[in-house]
């Protein structure tokens, strides 16, 4: 009986909702499949293929399709491979003989230029040793490692990376040092050290992921050997800067008066990571290989130029210790031609006409052919005086078109109405895509140039950027380099008469009293800003009678001695200590003369004291009939209050007079709408 309710009632609901459940899990597979056969192809890494043969093993890859942006060049990969032996290559397509097999993990870390999307991840790879052939009858050319010299400007030190930085991006930086047969040593032993994260920003722009040696370094702490280095070491000791793109032929040496800036090179970077080597043969070269992880706090200032330095300290003190600083322009995308501003986080205060700007214009012929004439223009901003420009270097380094011979290789530069261009002119700039080309550094080239201003600027951006026209193809347009100048306070002085309010007994009182207070507001602001404003503490004391009625004569009796009562009165005397602030103003500068203002007046009773004291006039006379009057106060209950009560009014003002920084005459009208108190003031203030 039982078994046959079962089937035909309850088992026909149990199989619907099974029906159900499986459903919806086969949905919820389908749909999870469906959402990965859609995922971002961002996330696929880049494949790594390679073939050995005759002791070569040659690199290939496969990579996800890139997105072009729309307006910009066609998009392309640049290539870093890093071989998992100490060897290294920029090319597309490199080739690598291995002398070894062990742990061999090869990685390659590819840059997405003019891509809309992200790097694709690096995933690497293990080599091991290709099965053993026949010996072949000729040897393989050891030009099969031909990864040009990372060493270009003749110093013990040199440092690249693959990428300019990118917030919450990874890149990677090789480190090359070398012991050059101008040390005159066979063997050199020492230190190497990276110094980042610059203090003169808030955040830190790199996490050292992973650093990877190849010639057994061993961990080391860094700052007693750069002082035992800078105390021990009377020589030239040379300090060479590079940036991305730069190929320069000789180093930059210091001058004496920059030399003393040595000693404090380490102090100008918060992270530090240092190795010490060993036997470092003559004219041999070492590569570390260094990972950064960049902060997705670093610089929202896409303009803004970052340091790495790198430090090669020797032991023998007679070999010079040399700093290699290689600065990086953070970006918001990968894109090799760049406008930078050197510095342009500003001090407004220490800004005038003097003040001299440097920037610099990167551009990449990225074509399939040479470039024979580039044209940079850029747009000057109307604060700069246009005849103070000054052509510091070029790349490809060039003279004046008006010194130079018939079709010689030249620069002309010329101006027209808001804009300044540099052409370079019978120059040959190799194309990235162009057949032997495998050098990128010398597809790349640069113009940087000084420029004062016509006079002390407003406190506003300033913005430049550049069109970059190679032969006669279609402009390539740059990002805008922004100058900034930083916030700065300006304290002052304010002397008001008709305010803040004072108390009596709760009310408001509208004395005609005179306050001194003190203003907080960013230096110069030529719009919008915040200002704070505190006033000096006002003590109030009054003393005052509270009737309490007709008085009746009394008797009474005090020490044994009778007494009349002939008057009683009853005081109280209070005390406010009162502190008036402005929390919150928003002000607005007009004019270098007219400055506006609203804002909220907040009076705070910090201390609050109350007492009441009854005061009595006695009458009493003695056995002959004497009568003697008699004064006796007796105090009575008192009350304390921290805190005691929060008055906030509001205000609108205007200021006439040096309203950015000097001194100012203001009309205040201030409104209570607690009690329809309102009422005009004035005040004179001083912004230094």
């Amino acid at each position: 009986m039982w078994l046959k309710i079962f089937v035909l009632r309850i088992f026909p609901y149990i199989y619907l909702a099974m029906t159900k459940l499986l459903t919806f899990i086969l949905l919820c597979f389908f749909c999870t499949e469906l959402n990965a056969q859609v995922a971002p192809i961002d996330t696929v890494p880049a494949i790594i293929h390679h073939q050995t043969e005759n002791g070569v093993t040659k690199f290939t890859s496969e990579l996800r399709p890139l997105r072009a942006i729309a307006g910009a060049p066609a998009p392309f990969y640049t290539y870093f491979w890093e071989f998992g032996d100490g060897g290294f290559s920029f090319e597309e397509n490199p080739s690598h003989i291995f002398t070894r097999y062990d742990s061999i993990m090869v990685r390659l870390f590819a840059t997405n230029n003019y891509d809309d999307g992200k790097r694709p991840p690096t995933r690497p790879k293990p080599i091991v040793r290709p099965p053993i052939t026949p010996k072949p009858a000729t040897k393989p050319m050891l030009a099969a490692n031909g990864e040009p010299s990372l060493f270009k400007m003749g110093g013990n030190i040199e440092m690249k990376t693959n990428c300019m930085p990118k917030p919450g991006d990874d890149m990677m930086l090789v480190f090359g040092y070398r012991n050059k047969a101008e040390n005159g040593q066979q063997n050199l032993n020492g230190t190497i050290a990276i110094l980042y994260n610059d203090v003169e920003f808030s955040n830190n722009n790199f996490e050292l992921a992973a650093a990877r040696t190849y010639h057994n370094e061993k961990k080391s702490e860094l700052k007693p050997l750069l002082n035992t280095a800078f105390s021990n070491k009377k020589s030239q000791e040379p300090i060479y800067y590079a940036s991305l793109g730069d190929n320069l032929n000789l180093p930059n040496t210091l001058s004496p008066a920059e030399k003393v800036l040595l000693k404090d090179q380490a102090k100008a970077f918060r992270s530090q990571q240092s190795w010490k080597f060993e036997n470092l043969a003559q004219n041999e070269e070492r590569f570390v290989f260094m990972h950064f992880k960049t902060t997705p706090e670093m610089l929202k200032d896409t303009n803004a130029v970052v340091r790495i330095s790198g430090a090669f300290i020797p032991d023998n003190p007679l070999v010079e210790t040399e700093f290699f600083n290689l600065e990086l322009q953070i970006v918001a995308s990968h894109d090799p031609n760049k406008m930078v501003l050197r510095k342009s986080r500003m001090n407004y205060r220490l800004t005038g006409k003097n003040r001299e700007l440097t920037y610099k214009v990167r551009f990449q012929n990225t074509g399939k052919g040479p470039a024979k004439k580039i044209d940079v223009g850029v747009n000057i901003s109307e604060v700069f005086d246009p005849s103070t420009l000054k052509i510091v270097k070029t790349k490809p380094e060039v003279v004046n078109c008006d010194s130079a011979y018939a079709n010689q290789s030249c620069m002309k530069t010329f101006f027209s109405a808001d804009s300044v261009h540099f052409v370079f002119t019978n120059i040959y700039l190799p194309g990235m895509q162009q057949k032997g080309v495998n050098d990128a550094d010398s597809t790349q080239g640069f113009v940087e140039y000084k420029i004062r201003f016509k006079e002390k600027p407003p406190k506003l951006p300033i913005k430049s950027g550049a069109a970059i026209v190679f032969d006669k193809n279609e402009p390539i347009y740059t990002n805008r380099a922004v100058g900034r100048f930083k916030m700065g306070l300006s304290p002052g002085l304010i002397i008001g008469y008709g305010f803040p309010f004072e108390t009596d007994n709760g009310n408001y009182l509208n004395h005609k009293n005179v306050v001194l207070g003190a203003t907080l507001s960013p230096y110069a602001s030529h719009r919008y800003y915040w200002q704070l404003e505190l006033y000096f503490n006002s003590f109030n004391e009054r003393t005052y009678q509270v009737p309490i009625g007709t008085q009746v004569r009394k008797d009474t009796v005090i020490n044994n001695v009778a007494y009349q009562i002939m008057d009683k009165q009853l005081y109280k005397t209070t005390k406010v200590a009162t502190i008036n602030a402005v929390p919150l103003q928003m002000r607005y500068n007009l004019h270098k003369y007219v400055g506006v203002g609203a804002g909220a007046l907040v009076a705070i009773d910090m201390y609050n004291r109350s007492s009441s004291e009854l005061r009595y006039k006695l009458r009493t006379q003695n056995a002959s009939g004497t009568v003697t009057d008699v004064n006796l106060n007796r105090a009575m209950d008192e009350l304390k209050e921290n805190f005691s009560e929060v008055r906030t009014s509001f205000f609108a003002d205007v200021q006439l007079g040096l309203v950015r920084v000097g001194p100012a005459l203001g009309l205040r009208y201030i409104y209570d709408p607690k009690t329809n108190n309102n009422r005009m003031t004035t005040y004179v203030s001083w912004k230094f």
